[in-house]
């Protein structure tokens, strides 16, 4: 700049996972780049070579894994969580057997032996069709390369060291990278990799640093000292802007603190309408640990604690006492009113260490969830008898999930009132009234929903699959995802017959899709009915306060003139431009340059 260059503007748009606004210098991560050598091995001395330098990697990588959790435990309110997640990863059998065999078989070397074994793992969870199970194969990823670059003998910076106030741009971050930001230094990140559910997303959202992931060439368009603006609300990265976008962003980052600290302020608060009418709020979770978050950002309880990651990745199953302790840490949890558990909504694809692991063609539609539960009963019950234990140390809910008739709920209460006896002939102590509930995710419990409401305690509406199977496409498909319409009229239609279903029948009915948690719709899912609402812990403040400044009747007006319409589009733009008029402060990111 000092030559009187001036330089260009460049907007980027990526994946928003964690919101705000962040305005500073650039920090490139700097990082040796290494290509995965290839070579073939003539003879067994070789072949033993490369063994050895494979463990001796992966000792090198359990070594530093190590090093950062005891760095990181003893910052305060930080738990080590996703390092247990890497470890656990390198100590895998079948990574290591599968690895060790392509060296031994292939006769190739270590590092190319790695590959093989990562583009293994590609392939198995690619076809999981649950988006943060999907995306967990990342985990795996960043092990294998933290494994190729104590092979390669190449380094990266240390995050940690970095102490300076800048924005790190990188081609990714793993949750190990993440997880050591200082962040009283910097300010925000943007990757070319990664995606909103990643555990590196997770962990910015917990340290509430704003960041963009998934803008592909950011690495390649910015350089070390150029401005850049980081907008986690919208997803976009404003490289060199001009003084007019600069005074814009400085305006709506004022504007965007003011906001989340009145939110945060007024968190606590009941989430009741203008005509006394309360919404109960939950919070979506993987892990105990998101739970003082989710308590700081005001729900009052669980509405939906995911149990899947207990299994992914682990050498054997998991044992009763290790179940216990994880739902005992949840809902003893005193800043919660209950904790719902859902069931493992696993099938045999999504058993990555099981020598079982079922080959699939559509595992999304296959042998899953609550149908591999009834099949593998043995395993079911090992599960159910932890929730039960547990449930004495609070309130407690159980979710049945992918139930699609009325056989399939009958079967799991069945098998939960024999492991009930079971506890009880052995005078284990359990919470008698426990409630039980259903997950309505398939067209086939929406058709069946006043039969299903007399056989539980409440229904939490599973957004994401229930559009997905209703519209009959696959989200993960990226030429079919704009067919993902949460207002379109049949999806509308649906909602109402299982609200009014449960209604009927005196149960409550929740929901615990991505839907709940879009401020957008907060006064249609008002207008429906909806008795709890349970999202990503950041979203619920704002949720809160659009409900606290709304009422039944505005509601149930705007969802009969939208249930008029007979097109989606018409129903995204007429809810979308009335919520922007109603709540213009809660939609701050409408007023974003270069959207």
């Amino acid at each position: 700049m000092g030559n009187g260059e001036i330089k260009k503007t460049v907007v980027l748009k990526g994946v928003g996972v964690s919101p705000g606004i962040a305005k500073g210098q650039v920090h490139l991560l700097n990082c040796q780049e290494f290509t995965t050598s290839y070579y073939k091995l003539d003879t067994k001395t070789l072949v033993a070579k490369e063994v050895k330098r494979f463990r001796d990697a992966l000792k090198a990588s359990n070594r530093e894994l190590l090093d950062i959790k005891e760095r990181i435990s003893a910052k305060e309110g930080i738990e080590p969580i996703f390092i247990d997640i890497h470890i656990m990863i390198l100590k895998d059998k079948m990574f290591i057997r599968e690895t060790i065999e392509n060296i031994r078989e292939r006769r190739v070397n270590a590092e190319w032996a790695v590959k093989l074994t990562l583009t293994k793992y590609r392939a198995l969870f690619q076809k999981m069709d649950d988006e943060y199970l999907r995306e967990r194969v990342n985990d795996v990823e960043y092990v294998g390369e933290r494994v190729l670059r104590n092979l390669s003998g190449k380094t990266c910076e240390k995050i940690s060291d970095i102490d300076e106030a800048v924005i790190i741009i990188a081609r990714d971050l793993s949750p190990a990278d993440t997880i050591q930001i200082n962040a009283e230094k910097v300010l925000g990140f943007a990757t070319d990799m990664g995606g909103k559910t990643s555990h590196t997303a997770i962990v910015a959202r917990s340290l509430e640093i704003p960041a963009v992931v998934g803008l592909e060439n950011v690495t390649r368009e910015i350089k070390a000292g150029d401005l850049v603006i980081v907008d986690g609300s919208a997803g976009v990265v404003i490289i060199n802007p001009d003084p007019e976008v600069l005074k814009r962003y400085d305006d709506k980052q004022k504007h965007y603190r003011i906001i989340e600290e009145d939110l945060i302020r007024s968190a606590a608060l009941p989430a009741v309408t203008g005509d006394r009418h309360r919404v109960r709020i939950g919070a979506n979770i993987e892990f105990a640990e998101e739970i003082p978050s989710a308590v700081s950002h005001g729900t009052d309880g669980v509405g939906l604690y995911r149990t899947e990651f207990i299994y992914v990745n682990k050498e054997r199953l998991p044992t009763e006492e290790e179940h216990f302790l994880n739902y005992k840490r949840v809902v003893s949890d005193p800043g919660l009113e209950w904790a719902t558990i859902r069931t493992f909504d696993l099938g045999g694809d999504k058993f990555v260490s099981d020598p079982r692991l079922a080959e699939e063609m559509n595992p999304a539609m296959g042998l899953r969830a609550i149908r591999f539960c009834l099949r593998e009963i043995d395993l079911f019950k090992v599960q159910l008898r932890a929730i039960l234990r547990a449930s004495v140390h609070g309130k407690t809910k159980i979710l049945f999930p992918m139930i699609s008739g009325v056989a399939e709920i009958r079967d799991a209460k069945k098998i939960l009132c024999d492991v009930k006896a079971e506890l009880c002939a052995e005078g284990v102590p359990i919470d008698e009234n426990i409630e039980i509930g259903i997950m309505i995710e398939v067209p086939s419990a929406v058709m069946m929903a006043d039969v299903l409401a007399r056989e539980v305690d409440f229904f939490s509406i599973g957004t994401n699959d229930l559009i997905q199977y209703s519209l009959a496409i696959d989200r993960v498909n990226e030429r079919v995802t704009y067919l993902y319409e949460p207002l379109h009229p049949a999806i509308l239609r649906l909602l109402k017959r299982v609200v009014d279903a449960g209604h009927e029948a005196g149960i409550n009915v929740a929901m615990c899709g991505e839907m709940a948690g879009e401020p957008y719709y907060a006064l249609i899912l008002l207008g429906l009915g909806i008795d709890e609402l349970s999202m990503t812990p950041l979203a619920i403040p704002r949720m809160k306060k659009i409900i606290r400044e709304s009422t039944v009747s505005e509601s149930k007006e705007l969802l009969n003139t939208v249930m008029s319409f007979s097109m989606v589009k018409e129903s995204e733009e007429f809810v979308r431009a009335y919520m922007i008029k109603r709540f213009p402060e809660n939609f701050p990111a409408n007023n974003v340059p270069y959207r």
